[in-house]
């Protein structure tokens, strides 16, 4: 329970009408969700205006309501509280009431399109070995030690952030590291919160169906380093050209990696096999169980940023070389007639061509690359052909698939994706819209010593269509048709 007047501070307030000093026993931004005592916030969005549920709000309990728009017929005994940006002040506001959990951590930023769950799995997994309590926020769980939590996006909402970051606390984390999405930095998720350090993997093309331009992504990705406080590291990837943009307005230490380029932390990678990777990080040779170039900059990231948080260089790299990465990312599954499979949750056409490139790397040309890739629905059409390009590009066989159909036919989908397959492909592609009967058809076409490649889902245990979601899992359907 808070005083109404603690809960504001620091929120830019456009006018007060009623009482300051009342008590506050929750907050809600969902009239749903509201009870007695609670502060409701009005947010505007893309279906639904919280504005219009303030009454509903009020008639559940609401005792104060933050709104950008004051209702004509206030309610007596209610205190309104007008704001230019409710979104922004909830973060402030959920922030006081938890007593500002990220404040208490060592909070650990990570964004990018490719690499946050990796890299951010990765150092949970590293200090929690180096002897710490740590907090994983990411697109696959949410974690608070060996405790696992739903997650239903990659970034929380403003109130739900802080209230795990709180529980984080109570339980006596130390270190805290989360994935920082786009979306959830333009819609102000992350307002009110302290970060000790921000990194950044690399930028390509996604969600350009919410962002609209490559230059507005690019804009709410920058957002984690333009807020970060001088006390605070900044960590970007200098291989990646937008790299040192990341940097340009930041107050943050700054700090690059990179394999190519001249950077603060170096690697080199020395032998890449399915069987792991040999690096000389800093002049120190590793190996590791991962796999991959782009794996190369996860590993060198996670190093940089424990070096950053004052561990021993000698400790970290021990203890990475002994670790797996997160669940879905180059996951291998094999089975008794000595087909590989590897499922992955690349679903972005930059994420597809690393996984591709890696394998065909490693690949004797003996063997078959068979590769089962689908693309999400109402989301960013103009990947669609681009991802099945570089499929036909880098693979023996296409299958081309559902992925999250959401509410858009999923033929439909199979059909954009089918432009960017080059006609001397096309007598290789094949589509087949049932993603169980797809994963099927390619573990009959492999045969000894062929490779698998299922994408776009990875961690996922679901497949969405038309609004409902049906437990499916690449990794169980794969082990089921391959070993039976």
């Amino acid at each position: 329970m808070k005083l109404l007047k603690d809960i504001l501070f620091g929120v830019s307030l456009v006018e007060i009408h009623g009482d300051r000093d009342r008590k506050v026993t929750s907050m809600a931004f969902d009239s749903r969700k509201v009870d007695d005592g609670c502060l409701f916030i009005a947010m505007g969005g893309l279906n639904v205006d919280g504005h219009d549920y303030i009454d509903a709000a009020i008639e559940k309990g609401a005792v104060a309501i933050i709104c950008e728009t004051v209702p004509t017929n206030m309610a007596a005994e209610t205190t309104y509280i007008q704001v230019n940006n409710s979104a922004a002040a909830m973060g402030i506001v959920a922030a006081n009431f938890y007593d500002h959990p990220s404040k208490k951590l060592k909070l650990v930023g990570i964004t990018g399109t490719n690499g946050k769950t990796t890299t951010a799995t990765l150092l949970f997994q590293l200090f929690r070995q180096l002897g710490y309590k740590v907090g994983l926020l990411s697109t696959v769980e949410n974690k608070i030690q060996d405790k696992v939590l739903p997650t239903k996006f990659t970034t929380p909402d403003a109130l739900q952030l802080n209230e795990l970051m709180s529980q984080m606390v109570a339980e006596g984390c130390t270190h805290c590291f989360m994935e920082v999405s786009s979306h959830a930095l333009v819609q102000n998720r992350t307002s009110g919160i302290q970060f000790a350090g921000g990194v950044f993997t690399n930028i390509s093309h996604d969600h350009l169906d919410y962002h609209k331009t490559f230059d507005e992504y690019i804009r709410a990705k920058k957002l984690l380093f333009d807020g970060l406080p001088k006390e605070a590291f900044a960590l970007v990837n200098v291989d990646d050209r937008r790299g040192m943009i990341m940097l340009q307005n930041t107050k943050g230490d700054k700090n690059t990696y990179g394999l190519k380029s001249m950077a603060d932390f170096k690697a080199k990678v020395l032998h890449n096999t399915l069987q792991g990777l040999e690096l000389d990080i800093d002049g120190i040779n590793a190996w590791f169980r991962l796999i991959g170039d782009f794996n190369a900059y996860n590993l060198l990231a996670v190093y940089a940023t424990a070096v950053l948080l004052e561990e021993e260089k000698e400790d970290v790299l021990t203890t990475l070389s002994q670790m797996d990465g997160a669940r879905g990312r180059f996951e291998q599954v094999m089975n008794t007639q000595d087909v590989l499979a590897i499922v992955d949750y690349a679903h972005t056409p930059d994420a597809l061509e690393n996984v591709l490139k890696t394998i065909d790397s490693l690949r004797t040309r003996q063997e078959k690359v068979i590769t089962v890739v689908g693309a999400g629905g109402n989301r960013d059409k103009t990947k669609r052909p681009e991802m099945a390009r570089i499929a036909a590009d880098y693979s023996d066989k296409v299958i081309l698939t559902s992925d999250n159909p959401r509410n858009e036919e999923p033929q439909d989908i199979l059909n954009d994706m089918m432009v960017g397959i080059p006609k001397v492909a096309q007598r290789h592609t094949m589509m087949i819209s049932d993603r169980r009967e797809a994963i099927r058809t390619a573990c009959n076409l492999a045969e000894a010593g062929d490779i698998i490649l299922v994408a776009g889902k990875g961690h996922e245990t679901y497949q969405e269509v038309n609004g409902v979601r049906n437990h499916f899992d690449d990794k169980e359907v794969l082990n089921e048709m391959l070993n039976n």
